[in-house]
């Protein structure tokens, strides 16, 4: 079983943010694949199903982004899935808005759902899914400050990269879990 988290915040605060693009990712997955996720357990909403012939467990973590290694830790070791089948979804500021980064493990980048998933993980070496959201400009960053550019949501002149960016991200998912990580890598990175 692979294990697909996206990061997140729970509530429709948040619902269509930045910050929960792996949200709308894991949406449109399981749009595609007839996956509900609606099961309640371990600090995540959970659904499973099949990806291709690929066994898959998509999670929202309900711990908002800061905590989102708690679920994750917490759904790796009730289903004893190993390191290799686990893929993080999550926002990128230092991406452009429809830009993928699939990586096999690394750095947070700054990222606070990546930084608390090594934590709970002990590790950094998973695959992470780093979906682009654009940086605020140096003007808005004095306005506004990061954490209100991602907790913003995207403006309606971002709606169609936005919408082919989560399409490519949902492709690459499942190239990941069909093909793997290399192959899924090749494909969409740059």
């Amino acid at each position: 079983m692979i294990l697909i988290a996206g990061l997140g915040n729970p509530g429709s605060r948040y619902e269509r943010t930045r910050h929960n693009i792996g949200w709308m990712v894991l949406d449109e997955l399981a749009r595609r694949h007839q996956i509900a996720i609606t099961k309640s357990q371990q600090e995540a909403l959970t659904g499973s199903g099949q990806i291709g012939e690929q066994k898959v467990l998509l999670a929202k973590p309900l711990t908002f982004m800061n905590l989102s290694g708690r679920a994750v830790a917490a759904l790796k070791h009730y289903y004893q899935i190993e390191l290799s089948d686990i893929l993080i979804i999550c926002d990128d500021l230092n991406l452009p808005l429809n830009r993928l980064r699939l990586r096999a493990s690394g750095s947070d980048g700054g990222n606070n759902g990546l930084k608390s998933v090594a934590a709970s993980l002990k590790t950094k070496e998973y695959a992470r899914l780093r979906c682009g959201v654009g940086m605020p400009s140096s003007e808005e960053r004095r306005q506004r400050g990061t954490v209100d550019f991602v907790l913003s949501q995207f403006t309606a002149e971002e709606q169609v990269d936005l919408n082919e960016e989560i399409a490519r991200a949902a492709d690459c998912v499942e190239a990941f879990c069909m093909e793997g990580l290399e192959t899924a890598m090749n494909r969409f990175n740059g």
